[in-house]
């Protein structure tokens, strides 16, 4: 589903980074609309009219992989501004006749990025002595300019770091300006979208709302839709949303796995029909799911057993329901990501997520996912927008297999109730000393590790229980909350106290990379 056709838009061609979603998010910070399709998919029929400015992004492979990379160079002739990111600087160079060559030394991470010339890419970019820090990722370098291009900044190792062939509008730069490493580096993207492409700011929650409206409208027509309520912001937004374009054709179904947080499925059903009067089916399904995890190990085996049933579930009760032809899920831009390519691309599959991965090939529903092209901060501004409260909007990231995926190894359901106690005192605490809103995603997770302990002059052997609190902007990268000493001697005497089963509580400081944020 295309948010939007008719606005002036950035377009960002794929070649497969794992970066791209970041350059689509930077430039939507500015208030900017930006689009993401495929290298595969570019030819010289591109459609112009609304096209303001192109980014290559990217990618795994180098440019002489013909065969797998497939780019129409005609784009070049459009007479519209392009700016290369790393792969796609290097494609620039090597399409209109320079040349590219594998580097004698390769750079990764930090570099000292030093200015030539001025450029109204790189405005206000540099500090006063002409130097910034940049993020480098590549073993491929520009190892001759094409005819026409001048070079404006070089690093130690890489003299071709930033180009520019100024009366055609095109520009390359080796490093990363998307990530947060590159300092500055939103200024770059700045830059090429308002002093180069003279784009004005034209995207709002209140546009993505609008927009979105419109595109169920368009989609679903008369028939009905049920939606797959998690009770999270992310479903929660996706059923309001659906609920705004067409009202009463609209039927939610929350499915209580048994792997919901503690008194997760009471609250949802209070909020989903006494106060937005949305239609609720609630499926109490905890035996049935617990019954096909049982011996279940592999997370990824849980992962898709959770995704299948949850279909299966919904095709069930969808025949209950006359005319309904379409399954809502609260789908991301980053679980397509970690899951596969949103653009065909050569990305490297992470993880199944149960809404993506696990989705059988032969579903007899059609999908519709209004957020899959949105991160997780523009579904809360768009929740905000929906007049959503902040309880809701605010509330912490939950996976769609729930607590199976916070319990490596075996389910039952008396790890579960284990669980579920050690989550609430942690979140709870964190409610308690004003700092669930400084972290992106926290919770409490079930090692399948027992350990020797002493309470009340007694020998235990009980289970180990994991916190996980980290910060992040997108879920993309993340780095873990550092609480205090006193703060952490709380949470573990509460949770060691209160429950029987744990009688230790470690603390995970892994950032993502080189971990995800939960723990299968």
């Amino acid at each position: 589903m295309n948010l939007k056709d008719d606005l002036s838009k950035i377009l960002i061609i794929d070649f497969g980074s794992q970066y791209t979603q970041l350059i689509a998010r930077r430039i939507r910070e500015f208030g900017v609309y930006s689009e993401i399709v495929s290298h595969k998919k570019i030819n010289s029929k591109l459609d112009k009219k609304n096209i303001k400015g192109i980014i290559l992004s990217g990618g795994p492979l180098n440019v002489y992989q013909s065969n797998k990379v497939k780019f129409n160079k005609e784009i070049f002739k459009c007479n519209i501004p392009i700016l290369g990111i790393c792969f796609g600087h290097q494609v620039i160079s090597k399409e209109l006749g320079g040349k590219v060559k594998q580097a004698k030394h390769r750079e990764f991470g930090l570099a000292k990025l030093k200015k030539l010339n001025k450029s109204k890419l790189t405005n206000n970019f540099f500090n006063k002595t002409g130097i910034n820090n940049v993020w480098m990722s590549h073993t491929d370098e520009v190892s001759k300019l094409a005819k026409g291009f001048k070079v404006i900044a070089k690093t130690t190792t890489s003299k071709f770091s930033i180009i520019e062939n100024r009366f055609k509008n095109l520009y390359g730069i080796q490093f990363h300006p998307e990530v947060s490493h590159t300092e500055k580096g939103k200024i770059i993207i700045k830059n090429f979208i308002f002093s180069i492409c003279k784009m004005k700011r034209n995207w709002t929650s209140k546009n993505q709302k609008q927009a979105l409206v419109r595109e169920i409208k368009k989609k679903v027509g008369n028939s009905k839709v049920i939606c797959a309520l998690s009770g999270g912001v992310d479903s929660t937004v996706v059923a309001k949303l659906i609920h705004n374009a067409i009202g009463n054709q609209l039927t939610c179904i929350f499915v209580n796995t048994g792997l919901l947080r503690k008194n997760e499925e009471f609250q949802v059903v209070k909020t989903f029909k006494k106060k937005f009067k949305i239609n609720l089916i609630y499926v109490d399904a905890k035996t049935l799911f617990l019954n096909k995890l049982k011996n279940i190990k592999h997370p990824e085996k849980k992962r898709k057993i959770i995704g299948n049933l949850f279909i299966k579930i919904f095709e069930k009760y969808s025949k209950k329901i006359k005319n309904v032809k379409f399954l809502a899920q609260g789908t991301l831009y980053p679980d397509l990501i970690e899951s596969r390519s949103v653009t065909g691309s050569q990305t490297s599959k992470i993880k199944s997520h149960h809404n993506v991965g696990g989705l059988p090939k032969k579903m007899k529903l059609e999908l519709v996912e209004p957020l899959r092209l949105l991160f997780k901060d523009e579904v809360r501004k768009l929740g905000l927008e929906l007049k959503l409260s902040e309880d809701i909007v605010l509330r912490h990231p939950f996976p769609g297999p729930g607590l199976a995926i916070r319990m490596p190894g075996e389910i039952t359901e008396i790890k579960i109730n284990i669980l579920k106690e050690a989550d609430n005192i942690f979140i709870n605490s964190l409610r308690e000393h004003k700092l669930y809103n400084k972290i992106w995603q926290a919770y409490a997770a079930l090692l399948p590790i027992k350990t020797v302990g002493v309470m009340g002059d007694n020998r235990t052997y009980e289970y180990m229980c994991l916190l996980r609190a980290i910060t992040s902007e997108d879920g993309m990268t993340a780095d873990f909350f550092n609480f205090s000493k006193d703060f952490m001697q709380v949470v573990s005497n509460k949770i060691i106290n209160n429950i029987k089963g744990i009688n230790r509580v470690v603390y995970d400081i892994t950032s993502k990379p080189p971990s995800t944020i939960e723990l299968e």
